[in-house]
Parts: structure tokens; C-alpha cells; sequence
């Protein structure tokens, strides 16, 4: 009896068992923007000190929501965003303020450094004070309250004591 050597030719896959590897490649891919509701990543530079440890604690404590705007996914460590478009956009682990003359604002026992974003006439900037490692939010005034924002945030903070805080030139003369 003689064999046959074994072809190297493989033999075409049957059309139907095509048809069902792409019918779950395509449900996979659905299912994958189902997922991430698709929206889109927040591109977010990251803060020098994005990787400190506390950075991560108050990453995972900040609410999911900021007056009903969900958290979006961001492409750097140390960050978070909410809405589409965002209303906030928070970094952690920026160099934290010295003294200055900028206006300070506290929400619930947190202190912020309030002013105008240098980039941009309709975001407004707030930096935490006093903490380390210090948080910078930067709020769409057009979408939303820093005031909100600012009361959605500070609870976070608040759990970490300052060892700073911000004082009024009433509170120096004496």
C-alpha cells in the first residue's frame, strides 16, 4: 500500500464557518463600545507628581458624577475628567502653591486658589492649597459652577490635613 504524502495546502475554511468568525468578531467589537459607552478619552497631561501614592487614594474616593456629568476615561495617571463635553478636569500631584496673592476660596474646609486659566477665557482654574500632593481643577464656566465642582470635590481632600491654609490680609494685621 503507498501513502500519499500530506498536503501543504490547506483547504479553505467552509463559508459558514467564516460567516461566524466575523459574526463574533463584530459582536465583540460591539459589545467592547457598549462597554465604554463610546465616549472618547480625555487627553490629560500629567502632573509631576501624578504617581505619589496619595494621588491614588483620592483617585479612587472622588465621586463618579459632578451634577449629573459622569467621569470619562483619561489617558494619563493622576487624572480625571467629567462630561462630554468636560466640565472638570482635575490633575493631581501639581507643584503646590506658595504664597500669593491670588484669590482663595474655601469648600468644605478644603482651600483653593481661584483664578482665570492662563489658556483659555472660559476655564477657570482652582488649585488646592496647603496639601500635598496638591490637586489642580480646571472647570468649563460655561458648563458648570466651580462652586459645584468645587463641593463635588473637597470632601475628597478633606480627608487629607492641611498644613497650610490660606489667610486674609485681615488675618495678618494685628
Amino acid at each position: 500500500m503507498r501513502s500519499r504524502p500530506a498536503s501543504t495546502r490547506r483547504s479553505p475554511r467552509p463559508a459558514h464557518r467564516r460567516r461566524s468568525l466575523t459574526f463574533v468578531a463584530l459582536a465583540t467589537v460591539l459589545t467592547g463600545l457598549a462597554v465604554t459607552g463610546c465616549s472618547r478619552t480625555v487627553i490629560v497631561e500629567p502632573a509631576k507628581d501624578a504617581a505619589n501614592p496619595k494621588c491614588a487614594d483620592i483617585l479612587l474616593t472622588l465621586p463618579d458624577e459632578i451634577s449629573g456629568q459622569k467621569a470619562r476615561t483619561t489617558s494619563s495617571q493622576g487624572t480625571k475628567a467629567w462630561g462630554d463635553p468636560n466640565v472638570a478636569v482635575l490633575r493631581c500631584g501639581v507643584t503646590p502653591p506658595g504664597p500669593t496673592t491670588d484669590q482663595c476660596v474655601s469648600v468644605s474646609g478644603v482651600d483653593w486658589i481661584s483664578k482665570p486659566s492662563e489658556d483659555d477665557e472660559t476655564t477657570w482654574k482652582f488649585t488646592s492649597y496647603g496639601r500635598t500632593p496638591a490637586v489642580e481643577v480646571l472647570v468649563n464656566r460655561k458648563a458648570e459652577s466651580g462652586n459645584d465642582v468645587l463641593a463635588a470635590i473637597s470632601p475628597t481632600l478633606s480627608k487629607f490635613p492641611p498644613k497650610n491654609e490660606c489667610v486674609g490680609a485681615e488675618d495678618i494685621a494685628g
